[in-house]
């Protein structure tokens, strides 16, 4: 699990810098945030970008009291957060469009949060109305547990389902990939996360792992 936490950060510290720094993204929308940690969206977005804004979505009380504590955006940009499920899109852009202009490009970020919808076609359906209500040039970003690589990996999912709320679903790398329809995938496409664009000191040494990502482009 730690190697997974690890991957997982580092291909959203690598996404949201790829999407600011040379793909020109200002805006994101960050769903299901999780409890703050080193270089969150908006640190990486913001340092590349001071003018960045960065909505964060969650409905974890806990996770919000300390996002207003510690995710404190740059001067020059803006960092909002919002008390929202994922199951209410509609909820969570209105909240959104009061710090973000969905005229221009946005970057949703939905980072190890569909697993906790288990039906597959509620998934592409929200992914779907969220990425609808976003303009051209605009960007998905997601990573979400599979069961393709370790054994372990499903019978850990297991022993969390057993007791945990939410549960949590495994999805294969093609049921991922589904959730880009109709966008641009961009290189190298849906792999393992140490896969995406690794740093050139890695190429060649990373191994996959079953958390999968992918970055597309809303034509």
């Amino acid at each position: 699990m730690a190697l997974f936490a690890r991957a997982t950060r580092q291909f959203l510290q690598r996404a949201v810098h790829h999407l600011t720094a040379d793909l020109g993204v200002r805006q994101f929308l960050d769903i299901g945030t999780g409890l703050p940690t080193a270089d969150n969206t908006h640190q990486v977005a913001q340092r590349a970008a001071p003018s960045a804004r960065v909505v964060y979505v969650d409905n974890d009380p806990l996770v919000l009291a300390h996002a207003r504590a510690l995710l404190t955006g740059s001067p020059e940009g803006r960092t909002s957060y919002l008390d929202a499920d994922l199951r209410d899109p509609e909820k969570i852009l209105a909240g959104a469009a009061e710090t973000l202009d969905f005229g221009e490009p946005v970057a949703l970020m939905l980072m190890g949060i569909l697993g906790h919808i288990s039906d597959d076609d509620e998934a592409r359906s929200i992914v779907r109305r969220l990425t609808d209500a976003l303009p051209s040039g605009s960007y998905l970003a997601l990573y979400d547990a599979t069961n393709v690589v370790d054994p372990a990996s499903a019978a850990a999912i297991e022993i969390w389902n057993r007791s945990a709320e939410p549960p949590y679903v495994l999805r294969t790398p093609a049921q991922l990939e589904s959730f880009f329809e109709g966008m641009e995938l961009l290189p190298p496409g849906v792999v393992s996360c140490p896969l995406w664009n690794p740093p050139a000191a890695e190429i060649g040494a990373a191994t996959e792992i079953d958390e999968f990502c992918g970055v597309a482009r809303k034509p």
